[in-house]
């Protein structure tokens, strides 16, 4: 239990200290299901137009997601309502020959992905932005998809 405990704190400082990180939020889904008529949407604000960003879609799955693959339709808006861009986008959650996991893991069998969205990204207009998140698969229920979110990076430039 004490060691538990030693790994929480540790983790929660090093998330903590993350000064790339200008927005990050994840959305759970307590049934450990996606349902397709389920669609996170996350709000962030933008101040700094000169500073390029890279915007994520986070997403954590268990090894009981029935599908290799998991693709998702991200939908872009400015704080007009305007649509930036809607755009498909997909991951290979598991190696195609061995099955096995792709992805960080976190705990036991979960893993956590990160799909690029937009990379070097410079916003136009200072204000809010919107992304929401529509699971586009075959089925209508994923079963293994316990979270998806969002994170909003500041771009380091090449050296």
């Amino acid at each position: 239990m004490r060691s538990f405990l030693a790994f929480i704190i540790i983790s929660g400082f090093l998330l903590a200290c993350d000064e790339e990180r200008v927005f990050e939020k994840n959305s759970d889904f307590d049934s450990r299901f996606w349902l397709v008529n389920e669609q996170p949407e996350f709000e962030f604000e933008i101040s700094d137009t000169r500073q390029r960003y890279n915007l994520y879609c986070n997403v954590r799955n268990s090894v009981s997601y029935p599908y290799a693959r998991i693709f998702l339709t991200y939908y872009f808006e400015d704080s007009t309502g305007f649509q930036l861009e809607k755009k498909l986008v997909g991951k290979l959650l598991f190696d195609d020959k061995t099955g096995e996991p792709n992805g960080n893991s976190g705990l036991g069998d979960i893993y956590d992905h990160r799909i690029p969205l937009k990379i070097n990204y410079q916003f136009q207009r200072s204000g809010v932005y919107k992304i929401r998140f529509e699971q586009f698969m075959r089925a209508d229920t994923l079963s293994g998809i316990l979270a998806v979110g969002l994170r909003v990076e500041k771009a380091t430039p090449d050296p």
